[in-house]
Order: C-alpha cells, then sequence, then structure tokens
C-alpha cells in the first residue's frame, strides 16, 4: 500500500526538496503542500493523507496548532503527523505529543532516517528522534498541564494484567520487539495486546499510549529507569 504523505513547511525549497524525495519511492507519494498551518488542516480535510510532515514555526496558524485540529477531527481519524522542525527544544516535543503528534525529528535527520520515520509514523507506531529522550516525556508528561487528560484514569480498569504490562513497557520506550524479548512473547502477540490497550484506552496511536500512561500514573518518573 501506497504511504499518502502531504507537506507543510513554509519554504518551498524544503517542501520541493522532501517532495522529489519521498515521490523517489516506490511505497510513497506526496498528495500536496501547505504553506502554513491552516492551509495544512484544509489539505488533510481534503486529500485524506496517511502521515502529515509538520513544520513547527510557520506563519499564520503553525504547526502546533494544525496538529491539534488534525487530530481532534474524527474525520481524519486515519491521519498520523510526523512534526518535523530545527526546534528540537522539550517544550515543543511535549506540546507536540500533547496535541497528538505520532512523532518528532529534528530537520537534521539523515535521508534514511526520515523516509523510516514516514515508515515507522504511517504503521501507528511512535517515533521519537534521539534528542526526545524518554526522560524529557516522563518530565513534561507527567506534570500539571491545562486541559483534559487523554484519558480517565478509570478506563485503566479497562485493561488486563497483560495489557497494563505491555502497556507500561511500550511507555518506557520499548519497541515490540523488546518486550517480546523481555515477557516471552511473540510480537505478534504482543502487537495484539498493545491495539487493544489503544481501542480500550481510546487511543490514536502509540505515542498518544504513551501519553495515558504518564498522565494516568500508571507509568511514574522513579519506575521509568531514566
Amino acid at each position: 500500500m501506497t504511504i499518502r504523505v502531504l507537506l507543510a513547511d513554509d519554504q518551498a525549497l524544503l517542501r520541493g526538496t522532501f517532495r522529489l524525495l519521498i515521490d523517489s519511492c516506490e511505497d510513497m507519494e506526496v498528495v500536496g503542500e501547505a504553506a502554513d498551518g491552516q492551509e495544512a488542516v484544509e489539505l488533510a480535510r481534503a486529500r485524506q493523507p496517511d502521515v502529515v510532515l509538520m513544520d513547527i514555526r510557520m506563519p499564520g496558524t503553525d504547526g502546533l496548532a494544525a496538529t491539534a485540529a488534525i487530530c481532534e477531527d474524527p474525520d481524519l481519524a486515519g491521519t498520523r503527523v510526523l512534526v518535523l522542525t530545527m526546534f528540537e527544544t522539550e517544550e515543543y516535543v511535549a506540546q507536540a505529543l500533547r496535541v497528538g503528534a505520532s512523532g518528532f525529528l529534528g530537520k537534521y535527520v539523515t535521508t534514511d532516517a526520515l523516509l523510516s520515520g514516514i515508515r515507522t509514523v504511517a504503521a501507528g507506531e511512535a517515533l521519537l528522534s534521539p534528542g526526545a529522550t524518554q526522560a524529557l516525556i516522563t518530565r513534561f508528561l507527567t506534570a500539571p498541564a491545562s486541559g483534559t487528560p487523554l484519558a480517565p484514569v478509570e478506563r485503566l480498569g479497562d485493561l488486563t494484567p497483560r495489557e497494563q504490562e505491555v502497556t507500561v513497557l511500550a511507555a518506557q520506550g520499548k519497541s515490540n520487539d523488546e518486550i517480546a524479548q523481555e515477557l516471552v512473547l511473540s510480537v505478534l502477540t504482543v502487537r495484539t495486546h498493545v491495539q487493544r490497550a489503544l481501542t480500550k484506552l481510546g487511543a490514536r496511536d502509540r505515542a498518544q499510549l504513551v501519553v495515558i500512561a504518564y498522565q494516568s500514573g500508571l507509568v511514574r518518573p522513579e519506575s521509568s529507569g531514566f
């Protein structure tokens, strides 16, 4: 299946470079380009991309506001946002995750890392660059923040003990392969547990699952290993 990508960046030259790169891949295609956040939201609704490659700093509606609008739109439930920016600060990462971004990369990433990131996010996995460490997630997502938590604490009771265990390990930054190895399960079984946890907690993807795990207290800083 071809991954449909929408580019949102106020620099036309950069958008053109990304288009050439993405369109050169057999499994991807660029379905639109936006120069600001509002245009990104409108094009996302019109084109229904699988992934929006979103810059944060754009004129008018910025990337964070556009990400929030896309992730809150029920008609775009299948669209994932991968934030790509020069400004890889802790606050930006935390804000991007809180509003629903599925991934975060700095613009210094290699070509292979960028393409891999698009594929990872399209597959429903969370993606954080090396600079966006688990310590950062622990520090910011457990802190009080405005707005309503993504899932009520009571919903944790809907998870089976195994689903809670898998959710904790996912929130600690472990991949499905690492979780499978630690729990002596097949990768397919781990994926099933993750998917069930996503459904029960109403999370869009693995990134939101991580946020919920910290917001609800299922995972705490002292248990994260960082």
